[in-house]
């Protein structure tokens, strides 16, 4: 979050306004004329600006005209005296946020400015949410380089081969380049072959049938078939069963197949896009994989950077995926801290961009206010737990979103799924509460499970605040760290001003 700047000539109200939002823990810059001011805004912003109207070098209502030209959506407060209404009038008029009179109370100047913070942070999550999301994000030179050959390949249907780690969205890819090909206007058909048990990978594959096997009652079109004059994706070809390779490959070479206990051929008129994590050449000189399917498939490759190789792109994908979460849970986006950025930059990534999807779902769900700080980032970016496997997190894992860390604290990752033991190792015990009481709910079949205890733990920690806070709901939201609308709406919804 960007600082507070304050433009005033007097000492005492800078002196005042600065100690008063440090003891909030906000950051503050002051500035001594308008002058000083237009020409931070060269190279920096301010998240809220508070300016005096009369200095000396130019009026507080000349700063605001020009400030709103260069961020118009910035929230500024102008401080005036009580008699002079003219000024007041002139704030408003220049879109000023709110206008604050002198003498005043520096409790109401720090709520007034809080209010101000709120909007000024509201309205960057707006912009974030409602402008059209591209479908793949990257700045790095690396996935520049990704973009540049699917525009190259946009007026292609040539078979091309995806290569990168688990988790680097190489199925994304290779939506891209169905959506920019000839084929755009055909379906677009994926399988996993790795998630396929062996016996049912052909007839997914090539369909089957009526009365070809035990089961096998009506005639099922395959994979082929679905995607006919579109394109296929064979995601995780590199773990095909070898005797289906020869299919495959056959398929590839003339166009023709046959449904399993069919006897005429099928022709196929689909373009393969094929993807792996897994060495092929490697695959080939142990003979796991059909070298000549493997030079049928390796026309054109595309390999896709790990994230630990983009770590510009975090940041990005770290605001993309909060605002994904959000609105998938139907709760207010939370925002995210530089200095919290710049510690997931730090991280690795074993599982790639789905392990950063998790994390922002995890942080959506556990995170204990609505911005984002360094400690509140799982364990595994904080040193305080293993970090998790290479091979990423799951679907599965996605799904849930939120698990159980081995290390005794909720925590996104793959092996993430041993339950908290209460107490160990300094592990707060309000987590083994809540793993047993979601267990016993699950277990009986209670339905709404999410639910219930969300509410529950809404409902707990707003009545803890109003308590520590003797009532008052605004300094109660304040260190929660939600709105005060947040917080209103809550109360109502969770019955507790009954």
């Amino acid at each position: 979050m960007k600082p507070i700047w304050i433009v005033d000539d007097d000492h005492s109200i800078r002196f005042v306004l600065e100690k008063a939002l440090a003891r909030e823990g906000l950051a503050v810059r002051s500035f001594t004329n308008s002058r000083d001011v237009l020409a931070a805004l060269e190279s920096d912003a301010p998240q809220v600006l508070v300016s005096d109207i009369r200095m000396p070098g130019g009026s507080g209502i000349e700063l605001l005209g020009k400030v709103k030209e260069r961020l118009p959506g910035l929230p500024v407060i102008v401080m005036t005296a009580y008699s002079d209404l003219d000024s007041a009038v002139s704030s408003f008029q220049g879109g000023a946020f709110e206008y604050l009179p002198k003498p005043f109370d520096v409790t109401k100047a720090v709520e007034l400015i809080r209010r101000a913070l709120e909007e000024s942070l509201r309205e960057e999550v707006a912009d974030v949410s409602q402008a059209k999301m591209p479908e793949m994000l990257g700045q790095a030179p690396a996935m520049q380089d990704v973009f540049r050959a699917i525009g190259r390949l946009s007026q292609s249907i040539v078979t091309v081969l995806i290569t990168g780690e688990s988790g680097s969205g190489k199925e994304l890819v290779a939506h891209a380049l169905h959506k920019h090909s000839p084929r755009s206007g055909g379906p677009f058909v994926a399988i996993n072959t790795a998630a396929i048990p062996k016996d049912l990978l052909e007839s997914e594959l090539f369909g089957h049938e009526r009365g070809a096997f035990t089961g096998a009652q009506t005639t099922r079109r395959g994979r082929f078939e679905q995607a006919d004059g579109g394109t296929l994706f064979l995601d995780e070809i590199g773990d095909m069963p070898f005797e289906l390779q020869t299919r495959l490959l056959r398929v590839l070479s003339d166009g023709q197949f046959y449904r399993v206990g069919g006897h005429s051929p099928l022709r196929s008129n689909v373009r393969v896009i094929a993807a792996t994590h897994q060495n092929l050449e490697e695959r080939v000189k142990h003979g796991a994989f059909r070298e000549d399917l493997y030079h049928r498939l390796n026309v054109i490759r595309l390999r896709l950077p790990a994230l630990r190789e983009r770590r510009e792109d975090v940041a990005a994908l770290t605001r993309f995926f909060l605002q994904k979460s959000a609105r998938e849970l139907s709760v207010e986006a939370k925002r995210i801290t530089d200095p919290a950025l710049q510690q997931l930059m730090q991280f690795d990534f074993p599982g790639n961009v789905r392990q950063l999807e998790n994390i922002c779902h995890w942080l959506t769900v556990m995170a204990p206010a609505q911005v984002i700080e360094p400690k509140d980032l799982p364990p595994e970016l904080l040193g305080l737990a293993d970090v998790p496997s290479a091979r990423g997190p799951t679907e599965e894992t996605a799904a849930r979103g939120v698990q159980a860390a081995p290390a005794a604290t909720a925590s996104p990752g793959p092996d993430a799924t041993a339950p908290v033991p209460a107490g160990e190792g300094g592990a707060p015990t309000w987590l083994a509460d809540l793993e047993r009481e979601s267990r016993r709910l699950l277990q009986a079949g209670v339905p709404d499970v999410w639910e219930s205890l969300t509410r529950k733990f809404e409902a707990q920690l707003i009545h803890t605040a109003l308590e520590v806070t003797r009532g008052r709901r605004i300094e109660a939201a304040q260190k929660l760290g939600i709105g005060r609308n947040t917080i209103t709406r809550k109360i109502q919804e969770l019955g507790l001003d009954a």
